[in-house]
């Protein structure tokens, strides 16, 4: 039964579980959890360090690179350290006013990366549609308004989640079907009429999630018809610098959407597939990411090589 705070509805903790049915293995399953944690933020902060690093890569298209691994480390980094608690110290308890502060940083920084996807997609539409503006549209101060966007927008479209929750009475079961805190986990524990959190959800999701997309689906369609009058070279080359960022734009959406259809129309005793599904939602997106663009990208691959080569000879005696 929900924990209680002087009266029979108020919360003041939630139990996030950790793999249903894989209790005596999460342990173990944990080591390689924390490994891929690992490799997102030194790939992330390594894709950080060589575009501050390098002057030559001081451009939009970096800049917002940059934006986005920052992002996967902040999204990675709020709920791993939980996550660990739970599979290695059965720390399952999250106190009330805890769980909203991890969901209103996670749903916000997902909003914030997925603005920074749709700035990169206008990035790519620009250099290759329009080259010879692309320097004065896209300048300096106008890509760290930007960004500065981005930020803004995702916490000011995200604020009111973790508001709506905190109106609504909770007397039944405090158990929570994922490892970290989501909006659309916690709001189904209420025991009162939770529509107005339903529709604000779907307002956050058409306007941010859903308009994102399309607006990125739309600029690529645009930059395929330009590139219908490109020579077979012109098309290779302008593929190439896009490449990345579709890469990117399906790492994010796809277990987005995949999430969103199993809380939508997944069985309430199917346990295990949510957990995993959020799991892969804030994992793999941070991992993939600097590995595809510093595998497609030819001045961050030059200069990733450049520095283990370095490191390398510095570590010879």
């Amino acid at each position: 039964m929900v924990g209680l705070n002087g009266n029979e509805s108020s919360a003041t903790y939630f139990i996030l579980v950790g793999l249903p049915g894989l209790e005596e293995a999460q342990f173990w399953l944990a080591f390689p959890m924390c490994s891929l944690y690992f490799i997102a933020v030194l790939g992330n902060l390594t894709i950080i360090y060589i575009v501050r690093a390098e002057h030559s890569l001081h451009e939009p298209m970096y800049i917002f690179l940059c934006m986005l691994s920052g992002l996967d480390i902040l999204i990675s980094t709020s709920s791993m350290p939980k996550m660990m608690a739970i599979f290695w110290f059965n720390s399952t308890t999250i106190q009330f006013d805890a769980c909203l502060l991890q969901m209103f940083v996670i749903h916000s920084l997902s909003g914030m990366e997925s603005t920074v996807l749709l700035a990169m997609a206008f990035d790519r539409y620009v250099a290759i549609c329009y080259p010879l503006r692309h320097a004065t549209v896209l300048t300096m101060p106008r890509v760290t308004k930007i960004g500065m966007a981005a930020v803004v927008r995702g916490a000011a479209l995200m604020a009111p989640l973790p508001v709506f929750i905190k109106w609504l009475p909770f007397c039944r079961s405090n158990i929570l079907s994922h490892s970290y805190c989501l909006h659309q986990d916690v709001m189904k524990l209420a025991c009162a009429d939770i529509h107005v959190n339903i529709i604000y959800g779907l307002i956050v999701i058409i306007s941010a999630i859903g308009l994102d997309s399309l607006l990125i689906f739309l600029s690529y369609l645009l930059i395929l018809k330009t590139m219908l009058g490109f020579t077979r070279d012109a098309q290779a080359k302008a593929f190439s610098t896009c490449f990345s960022h579709v890469c990117a734009v399906f790492i994010f959406y796809v277990p987005f959407i995949g999430l969103s259809m199993v809380h939508c129309f997944g069985k309430q005793h199917d346990t295990l597939l949510p957990v995993i599904m959020a799991n892969t939602y804030l994992l793999v997106p941070p991992v993939l990411n600097p590995i595809v663009y510093g595998v497609k990208t030819r001045e961050i691959r030059k200069r990733i090589l450049h520095l283990l080569h370095v490191i390398t000879h510095t570590a010879d005696p």
